[in-house]
């Protein structure tokens, strides 16, 4: 069954497998409802852009379930270890101090171990924290050089303190692989559960919380699913066998769309590199703005653009149509060229939902132009079109007289810009994200 990506559809089906499979206590669904209500009081819930949101840990801990039908005579995951299976993915990723996208997992320790709540659902599914624990610190990623060694110090720790199993090395062993099998379905189960529209999507989601540069999307990507296929194969196999055909049709899908869209672009690389391709910047004019195939093209590029950068997207003709509106492009070979990539931006005053968020001091001062973020298309980012882009936008808008420019970037971003000749400056700076409102003097 291909799932729903909203809350309640896979809070439903959580449940509904559990006590299938045998978690059929209430402590189970309380603790699934109260991980639920903490991540979206924390603004963790589905609408945080963040790779690590509600969604995220639901995923993880549905394909927990369903994979947990794995069989093997060497390491059976029977009733018991299910109870700590479905509790570590529950809470795998909660670190509710967060101020980066990326769990930090001694918060989440500290978390559960100050949790009176979770002290009593632990007690009534007969769980012994320090197991809970030692899987997640196994999820731990990337598993190798001193983010592996602290990893194992601090479970070995939870093995001293359990006593079911600190004199018992093969019951150690056994969670351990355990743990392995968490980590591996933690980098699957979003992966298996859509088609690449969701792929592209998480994708740019774990891009936007890490402050990857879009250029870096693909090329990372694809590491990371050769990581896994090639490093962990064997628990990456062991997983994949254990969920349904159509998941793991949408998984494999995903790796090889990833593969395709990296060959595109060393392949757009090397036209660069070969000089038989060239950036154009050019100012379009308004009668060229007022086409629809122009605006047509536009909106293709936009659409690639993660959803909350989308600043205009339920007016997007509009506001390209709009005089008022400031619209630079990058074409390639000339100015007739395809159109690769544009920035826009108007008044401040013509975005009120980004005057709620920021409360910008100079709004209704009509003396501020606000610059949406770059579009580029995907496979054409890192060839200086973006400051290009910047550049003729900022001419533009020095042009009509405003007296200050505005717009959002990564907080390390305008860090540099301050040293430049910009002397960018902070406005409202916003954690986890890091993606932060800033303004420069024309």
């Amino acid at each position: 069954m291909q799932l729903v990506s909203d809350t309640q559809t896979l809070r439903d089906e959580i449940n509904n497998l559990a006590v299938l499979m045998g978690l059929d206590k209430p402590c189970y669904s309380e603790m699934l409802d109260f991980t639920i209500d903490l991540f979206e009081t924390q603004g963790l819930g589905i609408d945080y852009y963040g790779y690590h949101n509600i969604e995220h840990e639901l995923e993880v801990t549905y394909i927990t379930l369903v994979a947990a039908n794995w069989k093997s005579s060497l390491n059976p995951i029977n009733q018991e270890d299910l109870k700590y299976l479905y509790t570590a993915a529950l809470f795998h990723d909660f670190d509710p101090d967060k101020s980066v996208d990326k769990p930090h997992e001694e918060s989440v320790l500290k978390f559960l171990s100050e949790s009176e709540t979770l002290k009593k659902f632990l007690i009534d599914a007969e769980i012994d924290l320090n197991i809970i624990k030692a899987l997640i610190l196994r999820t731990t990623f990337p598993w190798k050089g001193n983010l592996k060694e602290n990893a194992e110090k601090e479970i070995k720790k939870c093995f001293e303190n359990c006593e079911i199993i600190k004199n018992n090395p093969e019951k150690q062993d056994h969670y351990m692989r355990l743990g392995w099998f968490l980590s591996v379905v933690d980098r699957i189960s979003g992966y298996a559960l859509g088609d690449f529209a969701k792929g592209m999507e998480m994708a740019k989601k774990n891009a936007h919380a890490l402050a990857w540069h879009p250029s870096l999307i693909f090329q990372r990507s694809v590491a990371y699913f050769e990581d896994l296929l090639n490093n962990e194969s064997e628990m990456c196999e062991r997983v994949l066998i254990s969920i349904p055909k159509h998941m793991r049709k949408n998984f494999m899908h995903n790796v090889l769309s990833f593969l395709k869209l990296r060959q595109q672009e060393i392949q757009i690389h090397a036209d660069f590199v070969y000089e038989n391709l060239k950036i154009v910047p050019t100012i379009e004019q308004n009668i060229t703005r007022t086409q629809d195939d122009f605006v047509k093209t536009l909106r293709k590029i936009y659409d690639e653009l993660p959803k909350p950068l989308q600043m205009t997207r339920d007016n997007f003709e509009e506001s390209v149509k709009n005089p008022n509106t400031i619209i630079s492009t990058i074409r390639l070979t000339d100015t007739g060229g395809p159109i690769i990539g544009f920035a826009k931006g108007g008044p401040l005053e013509n975005y009120e939902i980004l005057h709620q968020k920021v409360n910008d001091e100079n709004f209704g001062a009509k003396n501020t132009i606000f610059l949406e973020p770059l579009a580029i298309k995907m496979g054409y980012w890192g060839h200086h079109g973006g400051s290009e882009l910047r550049h003729l936008f900022t001419m533009q808008a020095h042009s009509k007289r405003y007296k200050y420019q505005t717009s959002f970037a990564l907080r390390d971003v305008i860090s540099k810009r301050a040293k430049t000749h910009e002397e960018a400056k902070f406005v409202t700076q916003f954690d986890p994200e890091r993606w932060d409102y800033y303004r420069i003097e024309l």
